[in-house]
């Protein structure tokens, strides 16, 4: 059984890293490759694959179609941008980093960050210009907020497959999400405030170019103008740009403390059915698309929604594909063993996914990937230990967020869009801060094991 896995996971990373084999492949191959040597019969190998890939989109293929859909029509509506202009004129002058991580730590709940950071890097370039302030210090804040909403909370694909995965109370996942994204968020604004002091980078004053100004030089005076208001008026409201965020995560949450509560009546239970998360994000899209995109015509609100799914199709397969994988586990018998091995050990089971999900990060650059494969692997050995199955499924999203390099789609889109060129000031601005939003989420998840 050892030896299945792990020459199904050898095969896997090699699969992703040397071959023109796509991740969805690889791993419905891995999941073969350990029943098979492990010793199960090929037709019940067959069986838990299907009934795997099965299980775990019947929990979230739903939500994640719905989720996708709404992101994009938050993208292509305008919304986005408000919300960043709101946490703007609410937090107030000198505090852009933090209204841009902010912005970011919400926009990124429904909106898969790269999208988000292409969406919003303008405001922080803007803001730039008028401020004098680095746009590395003011990107990696905006950049940071995205990332660690994105790793942590549900409906983004991935900390969704990881709560389907380990069979996670959906509403449970986005409050810890919110809690373990909150540091990670703190952490990074620090950094990117002591990176702008080093890397100070600014706009030229036609704003087609970047000037490098000396280490620690101060932001400049710039004469404050007030924009005309066409770019206001163009943008949707405050409340409707927020609700269709905001909405489904309070009835999903309040589905999570009926359900804890054990709340019966008429009134109890269609909350309960209203704060289902396919019931909630689907209340969600359908506030979007009417309120957001009303006035459109019908055809274009229909092909927004569906750039969105097409978007989705990969990671609804590469998630039935690690639920494959995490059923085989089960089937083969393999992850009651290891788990045997980690109970007799006396380490901290919870380390288990975030160092599975560290090392698959490392290798292969997807962190979505690297989520899934962690809690494929994890789920089944954790299942008979005690372990709260919330706090693994954290670990597994925020183990991924480990030192984002070249096989990163992210590193390229903060990068290029911030104007850095340089190699080692690549790394510096965005391999160091997920690094240490990587260790924050550590430390914070492991205190968390000792009192839940």
């Amino acid at each position: 059984m050892i030896v299945g896995l792990i020459i199904g996971v050898a095969a896997l990373v090699y699969l992703i890293l040397r071959t023109k084999i796509h991740a969805f492949l690889a791993l419905i191959i891995a999941a073969a490759l350990v029943g098979l040597i492990g010793g199960m019969g090929p037709k019940d190998v067959a069986t838990a694959i299907t009934t795997g890939f099965g299980n775990t989109l019947a929990s979230i293929g739903i939500v994640i179609g719905f989720g996708v859909m709404m992101g994009r029509v938050l993208e292509v509506s305008g919304a986005a941008e408000r919300m960043a202009k709101t946490f703007l004129r609410y937090l107030g002058r000198d505090k852009e980093e933090w209204a841009l991580a902010a912005t970011g730590y919400v926009v990124s709940i429904p909106i898969f960050c790269d999208s988000g950071f292409v969406i919003l890097a303008p405001i922080a370039k803007a803001l730039s210009s008028r401020t004098g302030k680095s746009v590395v210090a003011l990107g990696v804040s905006l950049a940071v907020g995205l990332v660690a909403t994105h790793h942590a909370v549900p409906p983004t694909p991935g900390p969704l497959a990881v709560a389907g995965i380990f069979g996670v109370d959906v509403g449970l996942m986005i409050l810890w999400g919110l809690v373990f994204a909150a540091p990670v968020t703190i952490a990074g604004v620090i950094y990117a405030k002591w990176l702008g002091r080093r890397i100070v980078q600014v706009p030229t004053p036609d704003g087609l170019g970047w000037q490098r100004l000396p280490a620690g030089s101060k932001p400049a005076q710039v004469a404050e103008t007030v924009a005309a208001s066409d770019d206001e008026a163009r943008l949707p409201g405050t409340a409707i740009s927020f609700a269709p965020v905001v909405v489904p995560v309070i009835l999903i949450l309040l589905n999570t403390v009926l359900t804890a509560a054990k709340a019966a009546g008429p009134v109890a239970n269609f909350l309960v059915f209203l704060g289902n998360p396919v019931i909630a994000v689907a209340i969600g899209l359908i506030i979007a698309v009417y309120g957001l995109m009303g006035q459109a015509p019908r055809k274009d609100v229909l092909r927004r929604c569906e750039e969105g799914v097409a978007s989705a199709g990969i990671i609804i397969l590469v998630t039935g594909a690690g639920g494959s994988l995490g059923q085989v586990l089960r089937s083969s018998g393999v992850g009651d063993f290891i788990a045997q091995q980690i109970a007799n050990s006396g380490l901290p089971a919870v380390i288990l996914p975030f160092a599975v999900a560290t090392l698959v990060r490392l290798v292969q650059g997807s962190g979505t990937v690297a989520m899934i494969t962690s809690a494929s692997i994890t789920a089944p050995i954790l299942a008979n230990l005690n372990v709260n199955p919330v706090l693994a499924a954290q670990a597994a999203a925020m183990g991924a967020m480990v030192f984002s390099y070249f096989n990163d789609s992210y590193f390229w889109v903060v990068n290029r869009l911030l104007g850095i060129e340089d190699v080692k000031e690549q790394i510096m601005t965005w391999s160091v801060p997920t690094t240490i939003g990587w260790a924050v989420s550590f430390l914070t998840i492991v205190v968390a094991s000792f009192f839940f």
